[in-house]
């Protein structure tokens, strides 16, 4: 879907039923599974599912310059946020729920917005997606700006509450994604960028929670994990900014500290401790022989960014 350069956007999703919408389709290939056997279904379920990552590598041309973008509203201090309702509200707020212990960021900078409120996490709110003023007040009520991204997530690409939001958004300044499973949409129309995931027919005919969902899941978690990389979250492959909240945790982080500055699990372990179990303190203190407080100052002086502190001269 090529980016959405007109400014104006819709104010609300268009009145189009469901009708011609792929997600909606009824394919003719699971028309029995109610007669199959578990083996049978289970497989033809498992094909199904195999076919998202493809559909997904389809949509990167409009992906990346979405992530690109945001990642430089996002180095500028803004925040992410997504927006949706049922399913795609759900997977919005798992995808925000696992930065702050990936990545130690406070729960501000990611965050999801889901229709209904919090209770719409675990229980049923279904016509609350299709309230357009609670989609635009929540953005109100949330303060966003010009240096933030707003994500809507719909798989139909038409919820009212979700068009709304995204419409308001890009009123405010911020810049505005639409992520739908459907071609052509007034979702992608409202926003700046919008990215469409062709999965097509679900194996329950409607079901969303399937193959469009894992695709939801999927392109967010690109932009959660890529955004993180670029904020310099990492040091190669390892999460160095992880809050060692529990034993698993510790555990990881002791290997990191022990792994990056070349030392044994007993001197990481008072590494961790001298610096307040973090990570990043910890390692330069080990490697470059530094005091907590030294240590903190040279990865201000970066950004935060670990390799760069590693780097730079003594």
């Amino acid at each position: 879907m090529s980016r959405n350069t007109s400014g104006a956007a819709p104010v609300a999703a268009d009145t189009d039923t469901l009708n011609g919408l792929a997600t909606e389709g009824v394919d003719p290939r699971y028309a029995e599974i109610d007669l199959m056997p578990v083996g049978e279904l289970a497989a033809l379920m498992n094909d199904a599912d195999a076919t998202v990552p493809g559909a997904v590598a389809r949509a990167l041309p409009s992906i990346v310059p979405a992530i690109e973008a945001a990642a430089e509203r996002m180095k500028a201090g803004g925040r992410l946020i997504y927006v949706g309702a049922g399913t795609p509200g759900r997977i919005g707020v798992l995808d925000a729920s696992e930065c702050p212990p990936t990545f130690s960021t406070p729960p501000e900078l990611v965050f999801a917005i889901i229709a209904g409120g919090p209770k719409a996490i675990v229980l049923p709110c279904e016509g609350a997606e299709d309230d357009a003023a609670a989609g635009a007040l929540a953005i109100d009520s949330a303060g966003v700006g010009s240096l933030d991204t707003v994500v809507g997530i719909a798989s139909s690409g038409r919820t009212p509450y979700v068009v709304a939001a995204v419409a308001r958004a890009r009123e405010r300044g911020a810049l505005s994604i639409g992520l739908s499973c459907n071609a052509d949409t007034v979702l992608s129309r409202t926003a700046e960028h919008g990215i469409e995931v062709l999965v097509g027919p679900e194996l329950i005919s409607g079901s969303t929670r399937l193959k469009a969902g894992t695709a939801q899941k999927l392109v967010l978690n690109m932009f959660s994990t890529i955004l993180m990389v670029q904020l310099g979250k990492t040091y190669g492959n390892l999460m160095v900014d992880l809050k060692p909240t529990n034993v698993k945790l510790r555990e990881r982080a002791l290997g990191i500290v022990g792994s990056v500055a070349a030392v044994g699990r007993e001197r990481a372990e008072a590494a961790l401790a001298a610096n307040g179990d973090n990570v990043k303190r910890a390692i330069l203190a080990e490697k470059l022989g530094l005091t907590s407080e030294q240590a903190e100052a040279r990865l201000a002086a970066v950004d935060g960014r670990l390799r760069k502190a590693l780097e730079e001269q003594r």
